[in-house]
């Protein structure tokens, strides 16, 4: 009988202490669920309920059900964006992923100055997009230093054929920094023993990265591409600053996301803005679905 107890006892000792442990647990989970909660989810739900009403300043003005998405669908500004933004994200995530990976490449190699082109390929990163847009309109205006070193006259932001490349070629500049970090720690996940058997095999290095380092970076791939084509997809600061808010010239440089604060701030319609807002995440979250759909299960094992 007393073995039974001491049984019984340390197994209901066993059993405390992992209730105390899962509350613990769940301790430290509640506080970033509950700001994941309150600042994330509700925003998107309280976003789509404002998106089927006129919404004003001082809040609800009329039900208006659908109209809103209606509007949408025969809004040539919108398309326009929509349009805008889609070629945006085709230029600018191919250039930013293979430089971002080259770059990662390179710096994982045990190349001299290695801790320094590391911070250097991402200090354009770090600088405020803000303060390098302010210098990219001065150094591509119409007699900035791009045109005397070309020697043209060609006022790249302020052009409508050029004006959105040069954005584009601006973006895809300073965040391939980010990408190429991403990208590093991918590569030093991948173990060393793989390398060694192709070098024992003869394999060369264009051959043993195509064929060993770019397929083992799947997981890193589908990580990049879809913080890629999310941030494309939702760029804003530079099309703002280099057209002052207008989307200019011609609408060349009106984002969806450009056009969504024209219509909450200056036109001051928050439903019809929540209605652009609801139709970028249903954008967003196909583009993430496709490519989760496309990599299958991309985890590091």
């Amino acid at each position: 009988m007393a073995v039974e107890a001491t049984t019984g006892g340390r197994l209901e000792s066993a059993r405390s202490a992992r209730v105390k442990e899962a509350f613990v647990g769940y301790g430290f989970v509640l506080v970033p669920m509950g700001v994941f909660l309150v600042f994330f989810i509700f925003p998107i739900l309280y976003a789509v309920y404002i998106s089927f009403h006129d919404w004003g300043v001082l809040g609800k003005v009329s039900t208006v059900g659908l109209d809103n998405y209606s509007l949408l669908l025969e809004d040539d500004l919108f398309w326009r964006a929509i349009k805008n933004t889609l070629y945006y994200t085709a230029g600018v995530v191919p250039v930013q992923v293979a430089l971002g990976l080259f770059m990662a490449v390179i710096v994982n190699n045990a190349i001299r100055f290695r801790t320094f082109f590391r911070a250097a390929f991402y200090f354009p990163s770090l600088a405020s997009s803000a303060a390098i847009t302010a210098i990219a309109i001065y150094i591509l205006n119409a007699d900035g230093l791009v045109n005397a070193v070309t020697g043209s006259n060609q006022p790249w932001l302020g052009d409508s054929d050029t004006a959105l490349e040069s954005i584009m070629g601006l973006n895809a500049w300073t965040t391939s920094g980010t990408i190429m970090l991403f990208y590093l720690a991918a590569l030093q996940a991948i173990p060393t023993d793989v390398y060694e058997a192709a070098a024992i095999d003869g394999a060369g290095a264009w051959r043993t990265f195509w064929k060993i380092t770019f397929p083992l970076l799947k997981p890193g791939h589908f990580f990049v591409l879809v913080l890629s084509i999310i941030g494309s997809l939702k760029v804003f600061d530079q099309a703002f600053i280099v057209s002052g808010g207008s989307g200019g010239p011609n609408y060349s440089t009106l984002t969806a996301v450009v056009y969504l604060y024209q219509t909450a701030i200056q036109d001051v319609d928050f439903g019809y803005a929540a209605a652009m807002g609801v139709a970028l995440f249903a954008l967003i979250f196909t583009a993430t679905l496709i490519q989760r759909l496309l990599f299958g299960k991309a985890e590091i094992s």
